[in-house]
């Protein structure tokens, strides 16, 4: 019995990371599950005058008001199309109060180890958005930008 404990904590510790994978565009990013406190389908948002551009408003979420940010408008992408399957994830880090990011689509949660992610190098400051990437993420044929969520989000408080 102790050695099929073992073996399972060993499989735990071997696991890697998860990753929520979403689609902006026709690009998939991951989002660290660590971050995620919640996904809601798409609401009405209010507007709140001399936003950044990026800033759509907030939501009431069960009596909590939460600020919700486009990743489209933020990454200068086009601006969000409105689908059946747009949902805005509730983010939390730790000394940060909560705010929403709007995705055109959730598609799946990913486990990466360490072997499958490439770590991007930043040092290069004229690469507008590399500061939002932890790395390029390899599943299944397919490459995932994984974000760097405390860079995406606390930057829009120094704007």
């Amino acid at each position: 019995m102790d050695d099929i404990k073992e073996i399972q904590n060993l499989e735990v510790a071997n696991e890697g990371k998860q990753y929520i994978v979403v689609r902006l565009g026709k690009e998939q990013y991951g989002i660290d599950i660590k971050y995620v406190d919640n996904i809601v389908k798409n609401q009405r948002i209010t507007r709140i005058p001399s936003a950044q551009s990026y800033f759509k408003g907030v939501i009431n979420l069960r009596g909590e008001i939460i600020p919700v940010m486009s990743l489209r408008l933020k990454f200068g992408l086009e601006p969000d199309e409105y689908t059946n399957a747009t949902r805005i994830i509730i983010i939390k880090l730790d000394g940060q109060s909560a705010i929403g990011i709007m995705v055109d689509e959730v598609r799946e949660v990913v486990t990466l180890d360490e072997d499958s992610i490439e770590k991007t190098n930043s040092t290069n400051s004229s690469d507008v958005g590399i500061q939002y990437l932890s790395g390029i993420g390899k599943h299944d044929g397919g490459l995932i930008t994984l974000l760097n969520m405390p860079a995406v989000i606390i930057e829009k408080e120094n704007v």
